[in-house]
């Protein structure tokens, strides 16, 4: 059986193997101690070797999860920040001119409005600054703010069996004014103006706020057609608030709509990025933190925010806590919720 790594910060090493001393674990024990070194900027790893003497590289990032902005903490994990580690990644191969292009491999329902909009800005600034071409590639699913982000892209590709589309804004929110009535309990909240406590859990929205909260979410709705209607040249707006009406779509219905530009396979995506950047060969790279490893281009780095979420919904990995806070929050996501 393959012993579980746990890794340790240098600063804690030393406690850990007095602890590991006196509990009597043994080289041969179920547990192996590596040091965490104190710089964890990413590192390139070469996934795909174009051969000897080839400089070229096609830099592939992972944006995969719930898109939010905050740590997706998990047990015995730190966690990474969704848009933190996509940015820093991108200012990676940004720096680095031997990277001639970009795939966004992206695997994610959508996230929280502001998270998305940040990540579409950062991937159109990439392209506006570096002029390398960015190929967004979509997995299982590539939906609402996932999508959004995509667009800005210079192409959208989808494998055949992924699941996109749900533009629109969902903002969930919960009436628990009968439940606690029920049980006796009352709350009462003292504001300073009317609309102080408009979402609150406990009691039953006004009709008014209805109309305050559904022009919000009108607006960023708007915000995501503008992101759409600018990064699908082909179709006019009237084809894409058609699209827009929160609908998923497989690849196929996608490709119908205009949504994406082709179906293809992730080697596809990497060629295509390729023949964009004006080049024949290079070597395929991924952006890991130290001590993590990938056999393959088709695995997810150790460190990737999806694994370190909880409870499984819709086939996807959601942070219930980052979620159901105690605030309304205002959602590019496909979800149930």
């Amino acid at each position: 059986m393959t012993p579980a790594v746990i890794r340790i910060r240098s600063s804690y090493l030393a406690p850990c193997l007095l602890l590991c001393l006196a509990t009597a674990c043994t080289p041969s024990g179920s547990f192996k101690i590596t040091a965490v070194p104190t710089d964890r900027s990413y590192e390139e790893e070469i996934i795909r070797h174009a051969g000897p003497w080839q400089s070229n590289r096609i830099a592939m990032i992972d944006i995969s999860g719930v898109l939010m902005n905050g740590k997706l903490n998990g047990l015995f994990s730190e966690g990474e920040h969704p848009v933190a580690s996509t940015v820093e990644k991108l200012h990676k191969a940004a720096k680095d001119e031997r990277v001639k292009a970009v795939v966004l491999r992206i695997n994610s329902p959508g996230g929280s409005v502001t998270a998305s909009d940040t990540l579409h800005h950062e991937i159109a600034k990439f392209r506006e600054i570096t002029k390398k071409p960015v190929i967004a590639f979509f997995q299982d699913v590539a939906a609402s703010g996932a999508y959004f982000l995509a667009c800005a892209s210079d192409e959208i590709i989808a494998q055949r069996s992924s699941v996109t589309g749900s533009i629109g804004v969902i903002m969930q929110m919960v009436d628990l004014s009968g439940t606690l009535h029920r049980i006796g309990v009352r709350t009462d909240a003292i504001t300073s103006g009317d609309h102080k406590d408009a979402g609150s859990p406990f009691r039953e929205m006004t009709p008014e706020e209805r109309a305050i909260f559904q022009a919000m979410v009108n607006d960023f709705y708007n915000q995501f057609v503008d992101a759409v209607d600018a990064g699908r040249p082909n179709l006019n707006r009237s084809q894409v608030l058609s699209a827009a009406d929160g609908r998923v779509y497989t690849a196929k219905q996608a490709l119908d709509a205009g949504l994406i530009d082709r179906i293809a396979t992730l080697d596809e995506a990497v060629q295509v990025a390729k023949e964009r950047a004006g080049i024949e060969k290079a070597h395929l790279v991924r952006y890991n933190r130290p001590l993590a490893w990938a056999p393959n281009m088709y695995a997810e780095w150790q460190n990737s925010p999806a694994k370190s979420q909880g409870t499984t919904i819709n086939l996807m990995n959601i942070n219930l806590d980052s979620r159901f806070t105690s605030h309304p929050q205002f959602m590019y996501i496909w979800t149930r919720f």
